[in-house]
């Protein structure tokens, strides 16, 4: 095998998952973004829905066929490809298979997951092998985790470029609107039904094996509300928290050990900002929502009934809802000597759909278009984050996008 995948290959990118709920806003994404120069295709496991797609669309492109559970169907697609985007979750039950194809035949891997425990098991299989092959395996290219990884790198190194200084802490403040779809929702249920939130309550769940970093208050999850000095107002934990978190701190863990760190004893948490009026109402009742929600999910019965009423894989949002939602991340980087520099991630368009899709066809996008641009050079791999993997490179082209991503001094 090259070091690089061959340039040769038919496509620059597959869509794996197509035909779903996401998937084929991703087919919309491309159709109106990726250009005459990006190859691409769909890829899923039922044709007819893929064809439907395309017509929906209105695209020419190939159709390829693989069933994820056939090892075989997707390392043909796996080598046909630079790179493989998949929206097709659970990701714990229909990805491993294709991280295993992109591994051995060194085709770059981007997906939506929020499924920290399924990483910690990529990272443990496949790391060291996709390190010495060059090959770039980046989960949470989602909303989860880009604003918080992608936000948080920009802080840190805004602080050293333009103040000489090392970075203490990174605290970021959503606000957002918008709705769930399906898919999102059962990769939760999946969690819980397979034992693997257990592992959610690890602050470092994805750092590499001997980077734990000394006891600090701040590396633990919020579990209360609080009046936030720096914000002015009400915040709360946010439900996302413990996934962001996590990758948040495997980025820093990875550039510690690259010798490019965030800063000594960096920590990082993050929360939901609530506007008044009745900013301490909306933060209790949030807090108190997601206590039984989490809790609701751990009991079976209660988990049963919760998907019953929730939308199912397939289903989502409606086109209004989508383009009428938003969402903010504000960053608060404080450095060593206590002087503060303030980022700001936003975007029009509800969180867990219109953004995830342009994240993560940005962050492929990145891969087939400016590889040669990215952190760490061409010959980084294993399992990366949007900000190890792809970094300052994805700022610019969100920005191109239409996302305000900005930094400045305080």
């Amino acid at each position: 095998m090259s070091d690089q995948p061959t340039p040769n290959r038919p496509y620059d990118v597959v869509l794996y998952g197509a035909s779903g709920f996401v998937g084929q806003q991703t087919v919309q994404y491309f159709a109106r973004h990726a250009g005459a120069k990006v190859r691409w295709a769909i890829a899923g496991r039922n044709r007819q829905k893929l064809e439907a797609v395309k017509t929906k669309v209105g695209v020419t492109v190939d159709i390829l066929i693989a069933d994820s559970q056939d090892q075989a169907a997707v390392d043909a697609i796996a080598a046909q490809t630079r790179v493989l985007l998949t929206t097709a979750g659970p990701f714990a039950l229909y990805a491993n298979t294709l991280v295993d194809a992109c591994v051995r035949f060194n085709t770059h891997y981007v997906d939506i997951t929020g499924e920290t425990p399924w990483v910690r098991q990529l990272i443990d299989r496949y790391h060291d092998r996709a390190i010495a092959n060059g090959t770039r395996i980046i989960p949470c290219c989602g909303f989860d985790s880009i604003p918080s990884d992608l936000g948080t790198y920009l802080v840190v190194r805004h602080l050293e470029q333009e103040l000489g200084l090392a970075c203490q802490s990174v605290t970021a403040y959503f606000q957002a609107m918008g709705g769930f779809n399906g898919g999102t929702l059962a990769s939760a249920f999946n969690a819980y039904e397979s034992g693997q939130s257990t592992q959610f309550s690890d602050p470092f769940l994805l750092n590499p094996v001997g980077t734990k970093p000394a006891p600090n208050d701040r590396h633990q999850d919020p579990r209360s509300p609080r009046f936030d000095s720096e914000m002015n107002t009400w915040v709360a934990p946010f439900f996302m928290g413990p996934v962001n978190t996590r990758v948040v701190r495997r980025s820093a863990a990875l550039f510690e050990q690259w010798a490019t760190p965030y800063g000594p004893n960096f920590t990082y948490q993050e929360f939901f900002k609530l506007d008044e009026p009745g900013a301490w109402f909306k933060a209790m009742g949030m807090t108190a929502g997601l206590g039984l929600f989490f809790g609701a999910l751990q009991q079976p019965g209660l988990r049963s009934l919760l998907q019953s009423w929730l939308p199912q894989p397939g289903a989502g949002p409606s086109e209004t809802t989508m383009d009428n939602g938003w969402f903010l991340c504000e960053l608060v980087g404080t450095a060593t000597d206590g002087r503060q520099v303030q980022g700001l991630i936003r975007d029009q368009g509800d969180p867990g759909n219109r953004a995830t899709v342009k994240f993560v066809c940005e962050s492929a996008l990145c891969l087939v278009l400016d590889f040669e641009a990215l952190p760490g050079g061409p010959s980084r791999g294993g399992i990366l984050t949007p900000a190890t993997g792809l970094g300052e490179v994805l700022a610019e082209r969100l920005r191109q996008a239409g996302m305000t991503i900005a930094v400045q001094v305080i």
